[in-house]
């Protein structure tokens, strides 16, 4: 956060040149430079002398940084996780790295306006003692539209367990407009505290913009990872048939209640809940327009994009990359001769500013 914004730009734009070795156009900005995280968490944890603190995790470390305030998330968010704090604080309710303790995690979404918000309380146990701190809470200007409990009493990364408990209020926000091209693709997403949704709004709107622009006219749209359908409800929203592939399936139901909220036909949203190795063989055999790819961070699962270049071979390929050392590893597959793709556009997104992270965009085209 000590260099200006535009030299941040400046340097992930030739980062990006430099991994993937084609001319780079200069990224598009974050809508926001701060306040630009509509989803928030913090981590509990206890130091000598203050006992609770909330914080995040040092940089390779479980060490807990604590903070008063977190600049790049929500200012609702904010003003939600320190009240929260507070009160369990006053209450005297242990932390989870003490012996026998309660409090893990806070998580917190907000829509890009701010106007609503839901939060989830990560615990390891639903111990009678945070009744009182909870509904204190709960009963202040500072509570959430929704708020849960989570069980999460495993030790390790996840920071979500598998029992959740609705104490009050809504279940989602309303993120309203995510709209593709001039508006007309313009679709809600209801979307929980842990839901698998774009953390940035604003740039996740652009993002949106540059994938349908990439796919083009597009009637026949196969969308792989797709999550809850970011890409796939506008596309669908705006004429196509989409075929989503995902195998994370609380992103399918959720993508599936999106499509019921913005009354897109089933028809026009074909949702698969499978591995993309596992479901590619199946609709390899259809005759695509266009090939949407989102992958995790590490890229495609071994022997997609061979599948998607050798046996599918659709007019068009846009691929949606969050770490470019991936997408320079993979390129030779689709650059390959035989294959006959060559790369119309590279456009990246900062979905993240202060950060070395980059989320791009490469639109290929065959012939």
């Amino acid at each position: 956060m000590n260099m200006a914004y535009a030299d941040q730009l400046a340097r992930k734009q030739a980062r990006l040149a430099e991994l993937i070795g084609v001319p780079v156009p200069p990224i598009v900005p974050s809508p926001r430079q701060t306040a630009f995280r509509q989803k928030s968490a913090f981590v509990f944890g206890s130091t000598r002398g203050r006992g609770l603190t909330m914080g995040h995790y040092a940089t390779g470390s479980r060490q807990i940084v604590s903070v008063d305030e977190c600049p790049v998330h929500s200012d609702r968010a904010n003003r939600i996780a320190f009240a929260l704090r507070d009160r369990l604080a006053r209450a005297n309710i242990p932390a989870a790295d003490r012996p026998n303790g309660i409090l893990r995690h806070v998580i917190i979404r907000t829509t890009e306006d701010d106007r609503e918000a839901v939060a989830m309380l990560v615990v390891t146990r639903n111990d009678k003692s945070l009744r009182t701190p909870v509904r204190g809470f709960l009963a202040s200007a500072d509570a959430p539209d929704g708020f849960f409990i989570n069980i999460n009493d495993r030790p390790g990364p996840l920071m979500v367990g598998d029992e959740t408990i609705k104490i009050s209020g809504r279940s989602h926000v309303r993120e309203k407009g995510i709209s593709g091209i001039g508006g007309a693709s313009a679709v809600d997403f209801l979307v929980s505290p842990d839901a698998f949704f774009q953390t940035n709004v604003g740039a996740a709107r652009e993002l949106v913009r540059l994938v349908l622009e990439g796919v083009g006219p597009a009637k026949r749209v196969l969308d792989l990872y797709c999550g809850s359908g970011l890409f796939a409800l506008p596309l669908a929203r705006g004429g196509a048939t989409v075929t989503a592939i995902e195998e994370n399936r609380q992103a399918i139901d959720d993508l599936k209640a999106n499509a019921r909220l913005n009354r897109i036909p089933p028809a026009q949203v074909v949702p698969i809940a499978a591995r993309v190795e596992d479901a590619i063989a199946r609709v390899s055999k259809t005759a695509w327009d266009a090939v949407v790819l989102d992958p995790p961070r590490d890229g495609c699962a071994p022997g997609v994009l061979e599948a998607i270049v050798d046996r599918i071979a659709p007019p068009r390929i846009v691929y949606v990359s969050c770490d470019p050392k991936a997408l320079s590893r993979e390129l030779p597959i689709l650059r390959n001769r035989n294959a006959g793709y060559r790369i119309d556009r590279v456009v990246a997104v900062d979905m993240f500013p202060h950060t070395d992270h980059i989320e791009a965009v490469m639109t290929l085209s065959r012939g």
